[in-house]
């Protein structure tokens, strides 16, 4: 197993790096890892959008699932039923966007032994005939950044980044039940809230400790993604209030039949 890891993942992502390396102008390594993390993002693409589709019309659905989860409180079987069924006729997996992150871990854990090694000249013994062995490696990324030891700027950069794509993930508005008193509603939204401040905050964190190299792979993935999900988001039907709260259309629905008539 250990030997498939290097010859799939670990060996072509480093000869890749050196390569790129050997060719970027000024044989600049940050300007290699974008390149990398481009190509490797690009390769990703088919997992995830489709895990960004599969968190979106699980996103969607939330107003409907507060409906029957406020409708069946006190019938655990068939409020399971009912949610099963919403799942069923809207063809949507609720273990579908796990299953695309879990496949790109692997490529998380390549890419930080990549970095942690090629950063510092190691490993030359496993490039491809084709991919010409450096001098040397200069870490440094615009003469200024140097990307084998950690860095406290692109940790906040990649936290901040991560604040803004755990944003448009979340609901933006409370479902119509909760806004009828559902506790267990008010109770989901107040857990989402802490959430899109606490990862920013463990991305920080975590980044603060890492080669700097990896950080900046963490970052460009992250843009890349909020990318990802405004083309994804901007084919959405969506109702923006006057307080910049985006409500999904089945919320704009419910709301209408509330409003008063007028003749």
């Amino acid at each position: 197993m250990i030997w498939l890891y290097h010859t799939v993942l670990y060996e072509p992502l480093y000869n890749l790096l050196i390569f790129l390396y050997n060719h970027v102008p000024g044989n600049d390594m940050g300007l290699a890892i974008i390149g990398l993390t481009i190509i490797i993002k690009l390769i990703l693409l088919p997992l995830s959008w489709q895990s960004l589709k599969s968190q979106k019309a699980l996103q969607d659905l939330q107003p409907k699932m507060a409906e029957i989860k406020k409708k069946y409180k006190d019938q655990k079987e068939k409020l399971a039923q009912e949610t099963m069924k919403l799942y069923k006729d809207n063809k949507v997996n609720p273990l579908s966007s796990c299953f695309p992150l879990l496949i790109q871990f692997p490529f998380l854990i390549a890419v930080y032994q990549v970095f942690r090694t090629g950063l510092k000249g190691e490993h030359f013994d496993i490039l491809y005939n084709f991919v010409q062995v450096p001098a040397s490696i200069d870490p440094f990324f615009l003469g200024m950044i140097d990307l084998a030891v950690p860095s406290i700027g692109l940790a906040v950069l990649a936290g901040i980044g991560q604040y803004v794509q755990t944003k448009m993930l979340m609901a933006k508005k409370a479902p119509t039940a909760a806004k009828k008193g559902a506790k267990d509603e008010n109770m989901l939204a107040e857990m989402n809230k802490s959430m899109m401040y606490f990862m920013p905050l463990i991305t920080i964190v975590i980044g603060s400790t890492l080669p700097a190299g990896l950080t900046l792979y963490w970052l460009l993935t992250t843009v890349l993604t909020i990318l990802q999900q405004k083309i994804l988001f901007k084919n959405s039907t969506v109702k923006t209030n006057p307080e910049g709260v985006v409500d999904t259309v089945a919320e704009v629905i419910e709301e209408s039949k509330d409003q008063p008539k007028l003749n």
